[in-house]
């Protein structure tokens, strides 16, 4: 159900409000993590990390991280933040006044007596330093508007600018633009690729379906030159979300493809495996020479990330030659309401050669199902006595919430805000924050949503490979109240008399690492059941991360003389390691109220337990709902390809015999991993169970 723009406009604005209120941080800066948490989400950029700057002409509120990580490109944000609650219109002399401000800043940043005259802690400095001394390996400048206004119809746009011979591009993201994205069908701006117009001329191609198939796909090769500039157009947005943390995980660049780029080129196609791709459409047309690729809408790349990145790098250098370097493509056409579920499927299977069990850890990943399920079923206690529970929404899969709220009647709307309030919603990538930061990865939280998520990702599918049930109630509650406390450690710093602003993701996540560090060097635990049954921390924990906080704050903000950029400090392992070797007093009586690690173990074996029977009972109740009909039918398909074990042929005979035999719990977890790998073989029936 597509809500409407000034519902999404209200909807924004309260969700922003709350978040300010929630945390005690100010609207603009909830604001910029909102918009660019989906920017980030959705490629555009790689990361953003708030720092607002302003004076004399000239404002900034965030970047896209370091430009040497960033294939060169400089990305300045700036927001226009109304606190109207109509929507207000952005003109054409208002983004002409708004773009002057973070140009003037690029170009004051050049300028030694300005950076001299900050003060070191400002976060303006950091990134001031940050953008002179990268400036000789910045080769292009980006700057991105996002406001909750609406852009003018009568709006010109902005023309290309130029300093010091980089070329500077601007970016509009206006609430209607975010608003339509978020209203398609995919929850992205699409990708219109016209071949033959922008990238001189199309792409031969060879059909790989039947005519009468209701699969299309293609095959083709592509030369390096078109691939690189194609990339160069969308950049991450082209990489379906999976690869994109792969890449996190892995690095764009891959020393081997580096290699043949620049030594063999002609064998790149002998040695390279291509890349696989996705569209929703694509126009065609007959040439003397055989069929020919003109246009595609939402080109994904599934698999061949890194080739695709490595090909862009290698178009960068000055002396660069893609002109013997193609590239084979097999291209899968999966129309937009089939999106969801079958481009996910088509990376796993893509992936399955690559040694990251995080390679499929997204919205369809049991792991993320029985999150969500936990968070549908579990009611968290009432905190303030009025005995009205309320309940944790883990939203899997972007806009569920919204989306839940916007179909229901009024009365019901209210009904739904009280069982789960706005402040106790939590997404993936908080998860990922939330939990790593236990983990001991300050230095990886602070890198930002994407590279997080992708450094969660490979964790947690490895511990989900080596063992699924502990992923169960226990878990959630201890998820929800690593929750509870992150939010509580983030007001805590910004009442702080000493906090002056700009780095308080960093000093939140640091000091939560500390005590986790040094509670684990005392072999003792925070009792999370604990936090979870009182919905909130004790004075004392209070206290903790208070003395915590103040301690790395003391770190980060005197980094070292080569690195004096605070929030680059913050991504650095040796910052970490400097906060380790602090000496904390911790509080006599918090650590009374801390359980051994003996007693936390306990606890998650018995939950362990229960976990392994709660399998046996659901894997029990998808196949007898599935019915005997389907379970015939994919042991037929699977023995005519000799795919399955005895075993596993017994059981699924079982299941095609029912109800004359039901199958037992054990029988029943067999048959549903018997499924997954006819899945994995290309059985596309009974896909939307698991």
């Amino acid at each position: 159900m597509a809500v409407e723009l000034d519902e999404f406009h209200q909807t924004l604005f309260q969700d922003v409000m709350a978040c300010a209120h929630a945390d005690g941080s100010y609207a603009e800066q909830a604001f910029f993590e909102n918009f660019c948490n989906r920017l980030v989400d959705d490629g555009e950029l790689e990361t953003a990390d708030y720092c607002y700057f302003s004076g004399h002409g000239m404002r900034v509120d965030g970047y896209g991280g370091d430009p040497a990580s960033s294939a060169g490109e400089l990305a300045l944000v700036i927001s226009e933040f109304s606190q109207s609650p109509e929507i207000a219109s952005l003109t054409q002399s208002g983004l002409d006044a708004i773009f002057k401000r973070p140009l003037a800043f690029v170009a004051k940043s050049l300028d030694a007596k300005f950076r001299n005259a900050l003060e070191e802690t400002d976060p303006g400095f950091g990134l001031a330093d940050l953008v002179a001394a990268r400036w000789g390996a910045i080769s292009r400048i980006r700057i991105i508007l996002i406001s909750n206004k609406l852009l003018s119809t009568r709006v010109e746009g902005k023309s290309e600018e130029n300093i010091d011979g980089r070329p500077v591009n601007f970016d509009v993201w206006d609430i209607g633009r975010v608003h339509r994205k978020e209203a398609s069908q995919t929850g992205r701006e699409d990708i219109e690729i016209d071949l033959e117009k922008d990238f001189d001329g199309g792409i031969p191609a060879l059909p790989a379906h039947l005519h009468e198939a209701a699969y299309e796909a293609y095959l083709a090769v592509v030369p390096g030159k078109k691939l690189a500039a194609i990339y160069d157009r969308w950049r991450t947005r082209l990489l379906e979300q999976n690869v994109r943390v792969f890449l996190q995980v892995k690095g764009n660049v891959n020393k081997g493809i580096r290699n043949t780029l620049d030594n063999d080129p002609e064998m790149f196609f002998a040695y390279n495996n291509g890349i696989t791709a996705t569209a929703e459409a694509i126009e065609t047309r007959e040439t003397p020479s055989g069929l020919v690729i003109s246009k595609m809408k939402n080109f994904q790349i599934v698999n061949g990330g890194q080739s695709t990145a490595s090909i862009h790098a290698a178009s960068r250098k000055k002396d660069a030659d893609l002109s013997r370097v193609f590239v084979q493509m097999k291209l899968s056409i999966v129309p937009p309401e089939r999106t969801m579920e079958v481009v996910p499927r088509i990376s796993e299977y893509a992936n399955s050669q690559n040694k990251v069990s995080a390679a499929d850890f997204f919205s369809n990943h049991p792991f993320h199902v029985r999150l969500e399920d936990a968070s549908r079923r579990l009611f968290a206690p009432s905190p303030d006595g009025t005995f009205r529970e309320s309940k944790w929404f883990y939203e899997r899969a972007r806009g569920q919430y919204q989306d839940e709220r916007a179909k229901l009647s009024d009365a019901a709307r209210r009904k739904f805000d009280l069982e789960y309030p706005r402040s106790q919603l939590f997404v993936k990538t908080d998860l990922a924050k939330f939990l790593n930061v236990w983990r001991g990865y300050p230095e990886i939280v602070s890198r930002g949503a994407q590279k997080n998520f992708a450094q969660f990702a490979l964790l947690m599918g490895k511990d989900w490979t080596k063992d699924s049930d502990q992923f169960n109630d226990d878990f959630f509650r201890e998820a929800v109240a690593k929750a509870i406390i992150f939010r509580a450690a983030e007001r805590l710093v910004t009442e702080q008399n000493w906090y002056a602003g700009g780095y308080r993701a960093n000093i939140v996540a640091y000091a939560i690492s500390k005590v986790a560090h040094d509670l684990e060097k005392l072999d003792l635990s925070v009792n999370f059941q604990r936090v979870w049954r009182g919905q909130s921390i004790s004075q004392d924990f209070s206290a903790a991360l208070e003395m915590a906080a103040k301690a790395v704050n003391d770190v980060l903000v005197d980094p070292p003389a080569m690195t004096r950029n605070v929030t680059e400090w913050a991504k650095n392992q040796a910052c970490w390691n400097r906060v380790k070797a602090l000496k904390i007093g911790w509080p006599a009586n918090w650590l009374e109220e801390l359980s051994t690690r003996e007693e936390r173990k306990d606890e998650k074996r018995s939950a362990v337990k229960d976990q392994k029977m709660l399998n046996g009972i659901e894997a029990q109740s998808l196949v007898v709902n599935a019915g005997a009909g389907f379970w015939m039918k994919a042991r037929e398909w699977g023995e005519a390809r000799r795919l399955l074990s005895p075993m596993e042929t017994g059981v699924l005979d079982t299941a095609a015999s029912m109800p004359k035999r039901i199958p037992s719990d054990k029988q029943s977890l067999i048959a549903v991993e018997a499924l997954r790998k006819l899945h994995g073989e290309g059985y596309l029936e009974g896909m939307d169970l698991l």
